[in-house]
């Protein structure tokens, strides 16, 4: 998630902290996620080092220890159930190792920069590392690991609610984290996928905190990459999975409409002999493999070892683990013995319970909702708020649609287009589409989407906005002011250009948001700022408090004041798209 307050891609309004406080209330249940890193590579060693501009990692070595700089690399090492640390020199053994401020960690050839607290621990000589990541990081990092190119914003946010669906609603059996980062639970690139992370950025907020609920009750998520053109019930993957009426063995035209996906694998007795002894299911001997039993969607449920019967499931798992799961990526399958080698012919690419990516993508592209999506695939279901359970309702207004729980956030409509008819009026921007305004119900579950801090009213990111409940705003009389402001932001963005400096896209906000915004009557024009021009960016960008947050902000207006003052609106909007002249630069850089 990127935080907004000075980070490039966003814009915020300010809350005084009172008021921010006053409007909290409890937070909801899960707020972040432990998340097991590197689960399939069994490293025992793992390199540290401090990251980050700052470089202000910090190591304690038992959880309720004192924390001390890490100033240097150092080595964490598996001996048994312990962790050996290789530091400055020392070598010292400890039950576990914990790390927050901005660490990379390195094993495998593979650095990873983590921003979030780690805890590395061992079992049986392989380190145990578990990364505690708030809830929409790991939605989103989830999505951009697990979709693809034929994916478009419908079918990212049904996968986004599904993903955040899964990893709130049940156990998945691990001891030292709540997921792991493998396809056992949901697969997460730590390194990031970069080229789906903004669309997957962009799911996860619109989506932010909604659950799948049937009932009044929260419902399981699951989903798979094809389906083969029938989903499969949890009870015929899963021996101890109960029937559950919304997720049905259904055909699905929408994941065959491109052509049905099928696949064939030829694999040695050698090698399904190491597959299934390594996972404890059969030892070496067998001859004869069959299907013993099928589901109601013809996936294998039980097959035949010679005389003994093991899950399809569990069969496919161990196959995949020890030889690559492009050999037998599902258990929709025929087998059948050529000489020592099984030849399988079969369908679909993962379990088939749930939401069908192959077929999600399809519905996207002939126009559905994600809701509707989210209804072919989990029949009965509704998208809710993960705390409560209540559905977002939509109020349609003029350029804009405000999405609420709360029924009486309608009343506000009125007030939030006269907000955009005025940021309109000032800036001279406007946009052909709407912009979505989603008001959260309490100060936390703003936070916990936006990663927000307490002072900020509202965060913007291209045309969707998100907002503190709009009571709260109205009380304090912050309202008009705060949509205003952020209906800038996004308007601003969208016309910016590669080369536009953050101080001029967060200045020319903070001009057209005074009263009246004409720049040679503003207030920010009245005392030059403390910064220099050429330093304003690194000040936006990094503020860590309110106080520092402002500073910046208003530096910016000042600049930004200033070329409007010197040059009018129309060429500054030109600069907007294509940079600021270096001459410009240097004439309001002038005291």
């Amino acid at each position: 998630m990127v935080v907004c307050c000075g980070v490039a891609l966003s814009g915020v309004k300010w809350l005084p902290q009172t008021e921010a406080i006053q409007a909290a209330s409890a937070p909801a249940a899960h707020t972040t996620l432990r998340v097991g890193m590197w689960t399939l590579w069994r490293d025992r060693d793992v390199v540290l080092q401090p990251a980050g501009p700052a470089r202000e990692a910090r190591l304690r070595t038992c959880a309720g220890c004192a924390s001390a700089p890490l100033a240097q690399p150092a080595t964490v090492h598996a001996e048994g159930d312990n962790v050996t640390l290789r530091y400055e020199g020392k070598t010292l053994h400890f039950d576990g190792i914990w790390l927050s401020g901005t660490v990379a960690l390195s094993a495998h050839h593979e650095t990873v920069t983590l921003h979030n607290p780690v805890v590395i621990t061992a079992r049986a000589d392989v380190l145990v590392i578990a990364v505690t990541l708030p809830v929409e990081d790991y939605v989103e990092r989830v999505v951009a690991s697990e979709s693809g190119s034929a994916d478009s914003p419908e079918s990212l946010k049904a996968l986004a609610v599904v993903v955040r669906t899964f990893a709130l609603h049940e156990a998945h059996g691990h001891a030292e984290y709540d997921l792991c980062d493998s396809t056992h639970c949901q697969l997460l690139h730590w390194s990031g996928n970069h080229d789906r992370q903004p669309a997957a950025h962009a799911a996860a907020l619109a989506t932010s905190d909604e659950t799948l609920w049937f009932h009044g009750q929260r419902a399981l998520g699951y989903f798979h990459k094809d389906c083969g053109g029938r989903t499969a019930s949890p009870d015929e993957v899963w021996p101890h999975a109960k029937r559950v009426s919304y997720l049905p063995s259904q055909t699905d035209r929408y994941c065959t409409a491109n052509g049905g996906r099928e696949w064939s694998a030829e694999i040695t007795r050698a090698d399904l002999t190491t597959a299934l002894a390594a996972h404890g299911l059969m030892r070496a001997g067998w001859q004869s493999l069959s299907v013993a039993r099928r589901g109601e969607s013809g996936r294998a449920v039980m097959l035949r070892l010679d005389t003994n019967e093991i899950p399809a499931e569990e069969f496919q798992l161990a196959a995949g683990e020890t030889l690559g799961w492009s050999r037998i990526p599902s258990t929709w399958f025929e087998v059948s013995r050529q000489g020592d080698r099984f030849q399988f012919h079969g369908r679909g690419w993962g379990h088939g319970v749930g939401l069908c990516q192959t077929g999600a993508a399809v519905m996207a592209e002939q126009g559905r909702t994600s809701s509707e999506i989210l209804t072919q695939y989990f029949p009965g279901t509704e998208a809710a708020d993960e705390t409560a359970g209540r559905v977002w309702q939509s109020f349609k207004g003029s350029g804009f649609v405000l999405e609420s729980l709360d029924a009486a956030d309608g009343s506000y409509l009125s007030e939030i287009a006269r907000a955009r008819a005025e940021a309109s009026e000032r800036s001279g921007l406007s946009a052909s589409h709407p912009f979505t305004v989603r008001a959260f119900d309490t100060t936390s579950a703003f936070r916990e989407a936006t990663l927000a801090p307490g002072w900020v009213a509202a965060f913007t990111e291209r045309d969707w906005i998100a907002a503190q409940p709009l009571r709260t705003l109205a009380a304090r009389h912050l309202l008009n002011d705060t949509m205003r402001h952020e209906f800038l932001h996004g308007w601003v963005e969208q016309q910016a250009g590669p080369g536009a400096p953050l101080w001029l896209r967060e200045g020319l906000v903070e001009v057209w948001s005074e009263v009246g915004g004409e720049p040679h009557s503003l207030s920010v024009l009245k005392s030059p700022p403390a910064l220099k021009v050429d330093e304003v960016d690194a000040a936006l960008a990094h503020a860590a408090t309110e106080t520092e947050s402002e500073i910046a902000h208003r530096a910016a207006g000042w600049y930004a004041a200033q070329l409007l003052a010197r040059y009018g609106r129309a060429p500054v909007l030109n600069w907007l798209r294509s940079g600021v002249p270096a001459s410009a630069i240097a004439a309001i850089g002038q005291r």
